[in-house]
């Protein structure tokens, strides 16, 4: 049965001038890719209904593509792809992704685009699928928009395999047919910002100390000295900061503290006050002397997730050269048990004066938070966001499904919220009073300026299969949404 269909096909290939399945023309040295989209067939219509760049393929073929499509199987699901070895002597391998319906658009009930996290949900599959296939190059149907498939093939190729000896193929993806470059180039700093926070949190605790994440972040920062200082206080500038409730947490550890420091200033006018962003930065959290269980432990590595998202949104900030100021705030520590850590019962002075009993040594983020939101105070900000995982008892909440904010500015909430449909990595409003309620609660009392949101990421540290276009592991999110925020704020007046 096969082979009737083969020589049909080789048939109808020499009808129409082109090569396929075998051709010796397809070579190993043009091992490119190709990744196309297909949405649902619309009602009453037999045609399929291609991408534009798809469309213009396949009649490049004759309706090559078209063929093959209804002889290979039902019509493509949503997120579903299929694969064709020789169709063009350009590429040796076509993947053929479904994006769903074409009419899709935002959606009330999920609070996301579905337009453009088909998209990105689509390329990642196709794009994986290449890179499984050693396809090193591989050009991408931007579907329509060219940002979202970007953002796609980034987060869907991204793989923390830096210390295995057999590593993924490198794969460098570019738009196929005429695409809006300045879109795609958008797209691909926006999955780039998200993938350096995946990589940072995914990394060995040993391998990224609090000083190994200060530099990273200050060496990719220096691309862009013109508009960015980095400061790296120590810990003797820490002490003279009386930053105490920070200090008693880091004391437990042999590794230094680092208060990390970073101004970006994207606008040209010097009156325009700065967005703060803070990030919890504990590079390995073990509990303290309330030790965590041993499962699972391993996972906190990534409890400096909330600094990995602040400063790579930072990083992409400055990339974009967004026209927004923005100062960005990690006090980078362990929680390590020690003879020198905090006891439960022990009491420790806040930068402002307040004293803080500690009951549990586990709740070591606010701790260092509360240091931080008030040194943030001193930049008169338009606003703070601060964002950490925090509590366990936000992934009960929330689970995966979004990050939790809590804040005491509806202007805030809103743009934030806005932000988290475009980009699909939604956040969702909390009541400012039990389990992560109390910790927001807790770090209000830290907080004067009229626009402060705290997100508490605990239950997006991690994806298993959530997020189509992100494999299993470190999450990164939601560094794409501050980025989308940040960009927001451009057009936006100073809140009152």
């Amino acid at each position: 049965m096969f082979m009737t269909v083969r020589k049909t096909l080789l048939a109808a290939a020499r009808k129409h001038n082109c090569r396929l399945f075998s051709d010796a023309n397809v070579t190993s040295k043009t091992r490119k890719g190709l990744v196309l989209g297909v949405y649902e067939k619309q009602s009453g219509s037999d045609a399929f209904h291609f991408t534009e760049a798809a469309a213009a393929f396949d009649r490049s073929l004759f309706g090559k593509l078209s063929e093959m499509l209804a002889i290979s199987g039902p019509p493509l699901k949503k997120g579903k792809s299929r694969i064709f070895y020789g169709l063009h002597e350009d590429f040796s391998s076509v993947v053929v992704v479904g994006l769903g319906k074409s009419d899709a658009g935002v959606c009330g009930q999920e609070n996301w685009d579905n337009c453009k996290e088909n998209i990105r949900a689509a390329v990642s599959v196709g794009c994986k699928q290449l890179q499984d296939l050693e396809v090193s190059q591989v050009e991408v149907d931007p579907c329509g928009d060219g940002q979202a498939a970007a953002e796609g093939a980034v987060l869907g190729l991204f793989q923390y395999d830096e210390l295995k000896s057999k590593k993924k193929v490198r794969v460098v993806t570019r738009p196929h047919g005429s695409a809006d470059e300045a879109l795609w180039q958008t797209g691909v700093l926006y999955g780039e910002g998200q993938n350096l926070a995946r990589h940072l949190m995914e990394a060995p605790a040993n391998h990224v100390t609090p000083t190994v994440f200060a530099n990273t972040i200050e060496r990719k920062l220096s691309f862009f000295n013109d508009r960015v200082v980095v400061h790296k206080r120590p810990q003797s500038w820490i002490e003279s900061e009386q930053m105490g409730a920070f200090l008693s947490v880091s004391k437990g550890s042999e590794e230094p503290p680092v208060f990390l420091e970073m101004h970006y200033k994207g606008s040209l006018d010097s009156s325009q006050l700065p967005l703060v962003l803070v990030g919890k930065g504990i590079t390995f959290d073990s509990g303290g002397i309330s030790l965590k269980p041993s499962s699972g432990m391993d996972a906190m590595r990534a409890d400096m997730g909330g600094a990995a998202t602040v400063c790579s949104a930072i990083v992409t900030a400055a990339a974009l050269k967004l026209p927004v100021n923005i100062i960005g705030l990690a006090p980078l520590c362990e929680n390590m048990p020690s003879g020198k850590a905090n006891k439960p019962g022990d009491v420790v002075r806040a930068k402002n004066g307040k004293t803080i009993q500690i009951d549990n040594t586990d709740a070591e983020g606010r701790l260092i938070l509360a240091d931080a939101l008030c040194y943030a105070h001193s930049f008169k900000p338009m606003a703070i966001i601060n964002a950490a995982t925090l509590t366990g008892a936000m992934d009960v909440a929330l689970g995966s499904a979004a990050t939790g904010v809590f804040t005491n500015s509806d202007w805030l909430w809103e743009r934030l919220h806005k932000a988290s449909i475009v980009t699909g990595d939604r956040v969702w409003r909390m009541p400012l009073s039990g389990g992560a309620c109390t910790a927001a609660a807790f770090l209000r009392e830290f907080v004067s300026t009229s626009h402060w949101a705290h997100l508490d990421i605990a239950g997006v540290m991690t994806n298993n299969d959530e997020v189509p276009y992100l494999r299993k592991g470190m999450s990164g999110r939601p560094t794409r949404t501050l980025v989308e925020f940040a960009a927001g704020l451009q057009s936006e007046k100073e809140p009152l």
